[in-house]
């Protein structure tokens, strides 16, 4: 067997079918849409109508509301500290902070402060400068001989 041998099994690829292409195709004049109306015309697509029966959308209740002034944290764990500091990427005897973390390459992308969790274990002695950090995390800084600044949470501009 050559590599010029090589053919597909037959059926396997179908050509697909070229609609109003002549009455002699089978999909000719109307091309499958029918007869007129709004369906038959381009560029229709009637998302969420269902005949004139209330749509789905419609039927359900509204609930909840979206909080524009909610602040979106990033979450660290100590675990991700002590390997950034492992790595050489953090410098143990600098504050932590969140630029220092976005730099170190442990954050992706500063938002409205960083959250520190307690989970992974820390060794390296660290002061860090966060909006938040749990109780358990603040316990095992000072533990490893460390510090926590919590920040003032960014203010919120109020409307008058």
């Amino acid at each position: 067997m050559n590599l010029e041998d090589i053919r597909d099994n037959p059926g396997a690829r179908k050509k697909r079918m070229r609609v109003g292409r002549g009455i002699g195709s089978g999909k000719g004049k109307t091309a499958g849409r029918g007869v007129k109306g709004q369906k038959a015309r381009t560029g229709v697509a009637i998302k969420g109508f269902e005949g004139g029966q209330m749509p789905l959308h419609r039927r359900l209740p509204k609930r909840g509301f979206h909080n524009i002034f909610r602040l979106d944290y990033n979450e660290v764990s100590l675990g991700k500290i002590q390997a950034a500091v492992e790595a050489g990427k953090l410098d143990a005897g600098q504050p932590v902070t969140e630029a220092a973390l976005v730099a170190a390459g442990v954050l992706r992308r500063a938002k409205d402060g960083v959250r520190v969790l307690g989970t992974g274990e820390l060794s390296a002695k660290v002061t860090l400068e966060v909006a938040y950090a749990t109780k358990s995390a603040v316990a095992a800084v000072e533990k490893a001989g460390g510090s926590v600044t919590v920040l003032a949470a960014p203010a919120v501009a109020e409307a008058e």
